[in-house]
């Protein structure tokens, strides 16, 4: 690959998604089919005008507001057929975009308003994921797609959701997380479900540091034993850097040095983190000092639909707007691949195919004259 990365070389290369949101990642279409059955008003009944509104609705600059579109989609998933459905694209559109891997993580204390229970919730997803990959592997792509069980941190029902997932451990379910609202709703409200997690050997990433700063990270990776951390961008506050006339190196807060010195993943979203005021723009974005500091980071779209982007599209913003190159993007790639939550024969396979790709993309662009 030549150092500037065309939007198809990127296309074209393996990648692994580990922050994706089930209720974030509905094509417009597929919301607008969905909330006709559910009788569900919708802000626009046009694809493209629908799309366009998810993104400028999210793009408020606080997390609260962000979080304020998803009352649309979550209307939309109240049925059996319709988080199967929703499932099977998002497992189809991420193939079609290159991606080998994928953890969709969801909230199934989200859709029960329609009268499923927690458990039908989670069988719903599973066979859509299940028909994901079998539809993809006809269309010839090769995907594996995995669950996240997450609970609302503002909710009481994370014990309730812990245990949903350990009884779904060996059916799809690969790890817990919390997710919403995070000022003012910090880890430690559901110490008890975190504690029974690290009883059963079960891992958790947890959402951090993206509203709130390091100390929601401290208490994630603390309390929580989160085995990586959802966004978790603000990490960079614990972090002191010299002044611009001065040759010092970067002083490491407690936090900081914990996450990096335990090589914890760091689930980074870039354009979501902009849209929550998480971070000013992608050519400033915390993930490239995070890189080159030697952080564990991870490229990840977030909530497809609402960031209006996709894994490629995250990549190349990196590549177009942060002057990344293909070995940072490979080493990000590989980083996922190790972090995903999978056994280590799969982490293997999965960092193979991702080497192979990133090597063939190589050695294509200097059979065709790339340097």
């Amino acid at each position: 690959m030549t150092s500037t990365v065309s939007p198809e070389e990127i296309l074209a290369l393996p990648k692994i998604v580990l922050h994706d949101h089930l209720d974030g990642g509905l094509q417009p279409a597929t919301v607008i089919e969905l909330a006709a059955a559910a009788n569900h008003p919708l802000p626009a009944d046009d694809p493209d005008t629908l799309g366009e509104w998810f993104v400028s609705a999210a793009s408020a600059g606080s997390l609260p507001k962000f979080l304020e579109t998803f009352a649309h989609t979550v209307a939309c998933l109240q049925t059996e057929d319709a988080l199967t459905r929703v499932a099977r694209e998002a497992v189809l559109d991420h193939a079609r975009d290159g991606v080998v891997y994928a953890e969709i993580r969801y909230a199934p204390e989200l859709h029960v308003e329609g009268g499923l229970d927690l458990q039908r919730v989670v069988d719903a997803v599973r066979a859509g994921l299940d028909e994901g990959v079998e539809e993809a592997r006809a269309e010839g792509y090769s995907i594996r797609a995995a669950a996240l069980l997450t609970a609302m941190r503002h909710a009481d029902r994370s014990m309730e959701v812990a245990e949903l997932a350990l009884a779904n451990r060996d059916r799809g379910c690969v790890g817990f997380d919390i997710a919403g609202a995070e000022a003012g709703f910090p880890p430690s409200r559901h110490a008890p479900a975190f504690a029974r997690l690290r009883d059963a050997l079960f891992p958790a990433t947890i959402h951090a540091g993206e509203a709130v700063g390091p100390e929601s990270i401290a208490e994630a990776v603390g309390l929580g034993a989160a085995r990586r951390v959802g966004h978790g961008v603000r990490v960079v506050d614990d972090i002191a850097f010299p002044s611009d006339d001065s040759h010092g190196s970067p002083t490491f807060g407690r936090i900081a040095a914990f996450v990096r010195d335990n090589r914890i993943p760091l689930e980074l979203c870039p354009t979501s983190n902009i849209q929550t005021g998480a971070a000013r723009d992608i050519a400033s974005h915390p993930i490239t000092v995070l890189r080159e500091l030697g952080f564990c980071v991870t490229i990840n779209p977030d909530n497809r639909l609402m960031c209006g982007t996709s894994q490629s599209h995250e990549m190349a913003r990196l590549v177009t707007e942060a002057q990344w190159g293909p070995a940072d993007l490979e080493l990000a790639t590989l980083d996922a691949a190790w972090a995903a939550f999978q056994p280590y024969d799969v982490r293997q396979e999965l960092a193979d195919t991702v080497f192979r790709g990133f090597l063939g993309a190589d050695e294509a662009s200097l059979e065709s004259g790339g340097t």
